[in-house]
């Protein structure tokens, strides 16, 4: 479950599950305070659909101009009606929300109060309010050196990095038309999920693939499917978890790490990154529980 975030070591104190994000590089990953210095800004829905069985994916219009975000972060959801304040990663780029003023979220059904009331109560030009935190977040300048990425997902904690991915296609369509801004390297996905029904963005992401081949690739992994997997789908996915190998391919000193997902994945991978020789400062996680 994707709610509360905090400081590296530092409990929320909020009620509900909470989870604890890391980044340690100042320079292309960034640092940030936990929550912005903006106090909760407005928004409404305006949209709503059904990223699968059980994830709903919302579309917020934004009222207040001065609420930004970085690819990766997460927002505060304040409900009227609810006690409970929400926290839930931003699927959506930056860029969205510059040229049309709105974000997405995607919210898997719990018994959690924010989640409950986006599954049975929310509906379109319901108002709610958003505050952005998170230290977890790619967010380089036009003057940094080009860096390749690997995005490591599991289950729902695909969401920030997938936020992440369309910012990386943003500066790819960037340098294709006016040959300015941060030139980006390639971008490789690993997303694990329990079965192909619950990888979400699929779509998306093979529009992405075919938009900048080469740039973007990903590969899906299902670690309990139970159907047969279709036709379309065969080609990318592999089933069982993402292997040593495949990751060890991929280390150099250009490449950035970026993960999310349940806390024993993070762990694993972590170590096994490190046993690599990667440096800590080219690691980012966020734990999500």
């Amino acid at each position: 479950m994707l709610l509360q975030c905090c400081a590296p070591g530092v409990s929320s104190g909020g009620q509900g599950p909470t989870r604890a994000g890391s980044t340690r590089n100042q320079h292309q990953g960034g640092v940030s305070l936990p929550h912005s210095n903006h106090g909760p800004g407005g928004s409404k829905v305006c949209g709503i659909t059904n990223e699968s069985e059980t994830v709903k994916r919302l579309r917020l219009a934004v009222t207040n101009k001065d609420f930004t975000f970085k690819a990766g972060q997460w927002v505060d959801f304040f409900i009227p009606e609810v006690a409970v304040v929400g926290g839930f990663s931003i699927c959506s780029s930056p860029g969205l929300l510059e040229q049309d003023g709105v974000l997405e979220l995607a919210v898997k059904h719990n018994v959690h109060p924010p989640a409950h009331w986006i599954h049975t109560q929310c509906s379109l030009d319901s108002e709610v309010a958003l505050r952005v935190g998170g230290n977890f977040f790619f967010d380089p300048q036009p003057a940094d050196s080009p860096v390749n990425l690997v995005l490591i997902a599991g289950g729902v904690g695909i969401n920030p990095l997938f936020s992440i991915l369309l910012h990386v296609a943003d500066f790819h369509r960037n340098q294709e038309s006016e040959k300015n801004g941060y030139k980006m390297g390639t971008v490789k996905l690993y997303y694990s999920a329990k079965n192909t029904n619950e990888l979400l963005f699929k779509n998306n992401i093979f529009g992405l693939m075919n938009e900048f081949p080469g740039k973007i690739t990903c590969s899906f992994h299902v670690t309990q499917q139970s159907s047969q997997i279709c036709e379309e789908l065969q080609p990318y996915i592999t089933e069982g978890r993402i292997s040593e190998k495949e990751l060890e391919k991929h280390v150099s000193k250009d490449t950035l790490w970026y993960i999310c997902g349940p806390p024993p994945m993070i762990e694993s991978i972590s170590k096994l990154l490190e046993n690599f020789g990667v440096p800590t400062d080219c690691i980012y996680f966020e734990k999500w529980w």
